[in-house]
Formats: structure tokens, sequence, C-alpha cells
């Protein structure tokens, strides 16, 4: 996203990633940001994208967690719906404290509801515990 300022008014080029066009979209907003002008968008997704992006932007948090007795020491975890974009690093740091004990599966939630705000952190990927391993690979080779 890039902007420019024009006395009162603002410009805005955002690429929309609704789908994968990738339009740029530029936008003229008044000085409450009220959208006076969009142009660049070819379907109305491009418009819900960028108003969404101009009052409320939201990103999924892709990151992982440290696991306790599993055999690998960190699980990739993610936040499946849109969380507000201003608290990502807030949540990216709180992960640094989380330890969770394996096994551990996907769709496992880590984190139900992050500071009230209905923001879940769900395991996206397996980690055995590190004993289970161990006999199956055992049991493989008897």
């Amino acid at each position: 996203m890039s902007e420019e300022l024009q006395g009162n008014y603002r410009t805005r080029t955002d690429i929309c990633l609704r789908c994968p066009m990738g339009c740029e979209v530029r936008t003229m907003l008044g000085p409450d940001d009220e959208i006076l002008e969009m142009n660049g968008n070819r379907c109305k997704l491009g418009v819900e994208y960028v108003e969404q992006e101009i009052k409320d932007p939201r990103r999924v948090l892709p990151t992982s967690v440290r696991v306790r007795g599993g055999i690998r020491p960190l699980v990739p975890v993610w936040t499946p719906e849109p969380m507000p974009k201003g608290r990502l690093l807030d949540l990216a740091k709180h992960t640094r404290t989380i330890e969770v004990e394996a096994p551990v599966h996907v769709g496992d939630v880590i984190v139900d509801d992050w500071e009230g705000l209905g923001v879940r952190l769900v395991a996206s990927g397996e980690v055995p515990r590190a004993e289970e391993a161990h006999r199956e690979t055992e049991a493989k080779g008897a």
C-alpha cells in the first residue's frame, strides 16, 4: 500500500489480494477517511478488499509454538480467522511464551480466545510424543 497527501485528501494504492488478478486499486479518501473515489478494481471484490483495509485491516498469523516431549521442538500454528492487523505483533510475541505437551495434532486449539478478541490459535501440523515415535520405529524394525 502506498499513499500520497494532497491537501486534506489522501490517495492510496492497494493491490487487491482477494483473487489472482491482483488489481491495483487507487482510492481517494476525504479528511475522515471516507471513500470519495475508487478505480482500478476489475470486480466488486476489489471494492470490498479496500474498504476492509481502510476500516479494519485484518491478517492471518502463521507462526509456531514450542512443544515439550515431542519428536520436534516446534509445531506450526495459525489463526484460521483473520485478526486485527494492529495486534499481529502482540500475538506473535505471546506465542513465544506458549509451550504445549506432545502429542499435538492438526486442528488442536492451542489458544481459544486470545485477549477476548475471539482469535484462536490452531495447530496446523503434527508432533508425536517422542517415546511413541520411538516405539513405532522399534516395532517396524522387529
